[in-house]
């Protein structure tokens, strides 16, 4: 009976054996697919973090470390020849014609108060142009300082702008001096018939044979020397020059005589009241563009600490004056609403009895538009061969003849293609997409200023072939750190005897006070740079948000009111932040030291993004989706080349600090 009734007994102690075990079993099994589960996100999560480093991985500044390899540019240039680059880039054409536009239909007498306004807002993106150009003086302009402040992606993204910006612009230019020459030698008949326009019914295109010769020449140009090409930039900027000095004394003379009837209106000064006057700076601010192809030339330039920043204020400075002489003899000949919006100044002379003057008129154009041309050719090449110098371009474009030193491989390149958009394509639609570059730029190279007095970065990327060297030095300098603090305190304060022995049987000493002290102040370093950063992000926000509210007037009033008031917030309460914030000591070594410094940081780049981003925004819908699939084009060049070949791939990022010690154990070794 007892054998029997132990049966079930058993039966139930196996049952529940086998369901712990089952238990276990799936226990165990679910524990094994957590563990991959985790193990698989946190390889995710590496290979984003990954990603995302690469993006914003930095180069290293310019500095006596740097080493350059290979046949370099010719540095011949002076303040003068930059400045005749910088004032034959800047003041092209459009002044001409502007001036009748604007003040008809914006500005009226007060047009040379808009000019003003314009190149004070310039200026601002001026004082953080020759900062950076006096501290990283190498070609590639804002894509270079990007690249250094900010990372890969946005430098990326700022150099494909620029290429577009030159490229576009270089072929509008040439398209615009055909009808000028024509006008000057008195019609299309009188000019050689292989370079006329003609149109192409097949095609639809009306092509340009003289625009395409131009490009070419002034390619051909480009690639004899920098000298070579600066030299005639300099003749024909004197020419255009000489023009717009006979407009205004020709024209403040004849202004003279009839008593400035221009002035002497019942609507007064400010036909347009002042909202007129500042719309009529936004337009006419585009007329300053031109002066950043100064720092094209950086490489280029004898002395760039002292005369990069001197090119850059002189252009300006000479274009601004230039621009308001001359409006204030226009508008003083003629009154406003009698302007021709076509031929604003030689009208303006014909009405007085000087129809003659229309021939200087014209020449100082045709001059201007060549002088504009050289400009915008200038800084593509150098571009093309800077992103190649850091492998995002192919090798080709980083050539240098040994003979001119020039990138000439580079220049040919960008010449025959803007050559064949001036033949075949009517760019003129497209001329809203060059000033994105720019605006972007000049934004760019604000927030890196920003980066710079705040946040400059602390790292730089040597190549993995030092990782021995920065090894040893790492240590040796750690060790070194360690003794030369523990100098600094007095025994009695630091040493504490450990109420543990050793295994030698002698008391331990700790060093409490000097690891919390160095603790200490490297978390207060690194806390004041992550506030400083995220103070910079969220400007940049607020200015976007405040900017679109004011642009977007499709939305009800109410909600573009409430988006600006949230936006003018956020900007005002991370400018206060940045404001009292101390800013980085390791400004002051950043770079080439000794230069120019951009003065009343944070306030004046955060102007200088407030205007520029307002610009952007305003630019229209047309023009940013246009823009946009360039941007696309480029993103999708840069992840299937530029980030494969980045000469940033494989390096090693060290503290700034380690790097003299590095190069020394490396130079060492090779001696």
């Amino acid at each position: 009976m007892r054998r029997r009734k132990a049966k079930p007994e058993q039966e139930d102690k196996l049952t529940r054996n086998h369901d712990v075990y089952f238990l276990i079993q799936i226990t165990q099994t679910k524990q094994r697919l957590i563990a991959s589960m985790q193990n698989k996100g946190e390889v995710l999560l590496s290979k984003c973090s990954k990603a995302f480093k690469s993006l914003v991985r930095r180069k290293q500044v310019d500095s006596v470390h740097v080493r350059t390899e290979g046949q370099q540019l010719a540095r011949k240039l002076t303040a003068l020849d930059l400045t005749a680059i910088g004032v034959g880039t800047t003041i092209g054409a459009g002044v001409y014609v502007l001036v009748g536009t604007v003040a008809r239909e914006h500005t009226g007498p007060a047009l040379t108060v808009s000019f003003l306004i314009a190149g004070l807002a310039a200026a601002l993106s001026a004082f953080c142009y020759a900062e950076l150009a006096s501290r990283c003086p190498s070609a590639g302009s804002a894509y270079h300082y990007a690249y250094i402040c900010i990372g890969e992606s946005v430098a990326w993204l700022i150099g494909w702008s620029l290429i577009l910006e030159y490229t576009i612009g270089g072929s509008a230019i040439a398209r615009g001096i055909s009808p000028n020459l024509a006008l000057f030698f008195g019609g299309e008949d009188k000019l050689p018939a292989f370079l006329v326009r003609h149109a192409i019914p097949q095609l639809g295109v009306v092509v340009d044979p003289c625009a395409a010769v131009l490009v070419l020449i002034v390619t051909v140009l480009l690639c004899a020397g920098i000298k070579e090409s600066s030299l005639v930039q300099t003749i024909v900027t004197t020419v255009n020059v000489c023009a717009m000095l006979f407009v205004i004394i020709a024209g403040g003379y004849l202004a003279c005589k009839t008593g400035w009837a221009g002035y002497e209106l019942r609507d007064g000064f400010f036909p347009f009241g002042v909202n007129g006057m500042l719309a009529g700076s936004a337009v006419v601010f585009f007329s300053y563009i031109g002066f950043d192809a100064v720092t094209s030339a950086a490489e280029e330039t004898k002395r760039p600490l002292r005369d990069l920043p001197l090119g850059i204020g002189m252009t300006l400075t000479l274009c601004c004056i230039l621009y308001m002489l001359v409006s204030v003899v226009i508008v003083g000949l003629v009154p406003y609403y009698s302007l021709n919006p076509d031929t604003p100044i030689s009208s303006a002379f014909s009405v007085n009895g000087m129809q003659w003057a229309a021939y200087i008129v014209t020449a100082g154009a045709v001059t201007a538009l060549c002088a504009s041309l050289m400009g915008s050719l200038l800084p593509q090449p150098r571009l093309l061969m800077s992103m190649a110098r850091d492998g995002l371009l192919p090798s080709f474009f980083s050539d240098i003849n040994a003979s001119t030193q020039v990138p000439v491989k580079s220049t040919v390149a960008a010449g025959i293609l803007a050559a064949v958009l001036a033949l075949f394509m009517d760019v003129s639609e497209l001329s809203g997409m060059v000033s994105v570059g720019t605006l972007l730029a000049f934004t760019v190279v604000a927030i890196s200023i920003l980066i710079l007095r705040y946040a400059p970065p602390d790292e730089v990327p040597l190549p993995s072939s030092l990782q021995q060297f920065i090894d040893s030095v790492r240590k040796q300098l750690d060790d070194d750190g360690q003794a030369a603090e523990r100098k600094k305190y007095n025994d009695e304060d630091i040493v504490e005897q450990s109420p543990h022995l050793s295994e030698h049987g002698e008391a331990s000493i700790q060093y409490p006070l000097i690891g919390k002290h160095l603790t200490e102040d490297k978390k207060c370093q690194s806390k004041r740079r992550k506030i400083a950063v995220w103070n910079i992000a969220f400007f940049c926000i607020g200015v976007l948000v405040l900017t679109s509210a004011a642009s977007a007037d499709y939305l009800p009033s109410l909600l573009r009111f409430s988006l600006g008031a949230v936006g003018a917030a956020i900007l005002l309460c991370s400018l206060i932040v940045l404001a009292c914030l101390k800013q980085d000591e390791a400004r002051h070594s950043f770079g080439h030291t000794g230069g120019f410094l951009c003065p009343f940081v944070p306030y004046l780049p955060a102007a200088c993004i407030l205007i520029n981003v307002y610009l952007l925004i305003s630019l229209g819908v047309g023009t940013w989706i246009r823009v946009s699939i360039w941007l696309v084009m480029g993103t999708s060049v840069y992840v299937f080349y530029g980030w494969r070949h980045s000469s940033l791939r494989n390096a090693v990022y060290v503290p700034m600090a380690y790097l003299d010690h590095i190069y020394c154990a490396s130079s060492s070794h090779q001696v």
